[in-house]
């Protein structure tokens, strides 16, 4: 045992339970739409106070908390993760855990077992609390799973199986995968300098300019271009001219010059030389071939 207490019968003033009869719709299950990600037991437990369970072989599904107020523990391979509110935890399948409510201040969760053929998208055997810092987190989740609940309450059928699956995902997908704005300056300057490029395809900015335009020093910026992109600032600026020019060469009938001087080349032959080198072909061969270029 974690705790020296035995566990205890769960049963909150408040809670709402729901276990989904997964084995008698072996045909839903089956359906590509609902084995991808599906829920066998749901609710919400508010105020547990003596909340607490241990599993020595642990289960089948995935366990999903998210804390909306108060603190709890969570215990797996004899370490322990404290979480508050505004907080998501998930415990693996197959992992033997407990977890608790703090006595003097306990949680009230939300809480979800699922399991299907997309969990592995989530990176949910990282033992990692994730932290909610919008104030609207918690009112999100509890909608969510109150939509959940709802359908839950409605008769059983293969559309409303489908639809707890999407609402599973953005569940999960809120947790897991969407940027925190905490987390996502340098993605928010990369996508400013990316409209900015978008939009001034006729200049030539070099990275100085740019650095001096949005006050971001030259190496923050290779930094961050590379972490996102995988390109330079520059080198990407240059992709985009280019995949604008194979568009204007494609869907126009202005001369190399022309197109040229569109995305910002005063010279022709320089031109050409920047989009062989890019696109595999020279805009020649391009204008009047069967070739389609999209990479960025």
């Amino acid at each position: 045992m974690y705790l020296d207490e035995q566990k205890l019968e769960e049963g909150f003033q408040g809670e709402r339970l729901y276990k989904l009869p997964t084995g008698v719709f072996e045909e839903f299950m089956e359906h590509p739409l609902v084995r991808r990600l599906y829920l066998t037991d749901v609710g919400f437990y508010p105020k547990a106070k003596h909340h607490y369970m241990e599993r020595n072989v642990g289960i089948g599904e995935n366990i999903f908390f998210y804390c909306v107020d108060g603190e709890g523990t969570i215990c797996i391979d004899g370490k322990r993760y404290k979480l508050h509110a505004k907080e998501a935890f998930c415990i693996p399948h197959d992992q033997k855990h407990c977890y608790y409510a703090d006595k003097e201040k306990p949680w009230s969760i939300l809480w979800v077992h699922f399991s299907g053929e997309d969990t592995s998208l989530y990176s949910l055997d990282t033992y990692k609390v994730v932290s909610f810092h919008s104030r609207h987190a918690t009112n999100r989740m509890l909608y969510l799973f109150d939509l959940l609940f709802q359908v839950l309450e409605e008769p059983y059928s293969l559309g409303n199986f489908a639809y707890m699956t999407q609402v599973l995902a953005l569940i999960l997908s809120d947790t897991y995968l969407k940027e925190r704005k905490e987390e996502a300056s340098g993605n928010v300057h990369v996508s400013n300098i990316i409209r900015y490029m978008n939009s001034h395809l006729e200049e030539n900015c070099t990275l100085d300019d740019l650095s001096e335009k949005f006050k971001l020093s030259k190496s923050y910026l290779n930094v961050i271009f590379r972490k996102y992109t995988k390109k330079s600032p520059i080198d990407l600026f240059v992709s985009l001219k280019m995949t604008e020019a194979c568009k204007l060469l494609k869907t126009t009938d202005m001369y190399i010059y022309e197109v040229a001087n569109a995305v910002g080349y005063k010279d022709p032959y320089y031109f050409s030389k920047i989009f062989r080198k890019v696109v595999g072909t020279s805009p020649t061969e391009y204008k009047g071939g069967n070739y389609i270029h999209i990479e960025m």
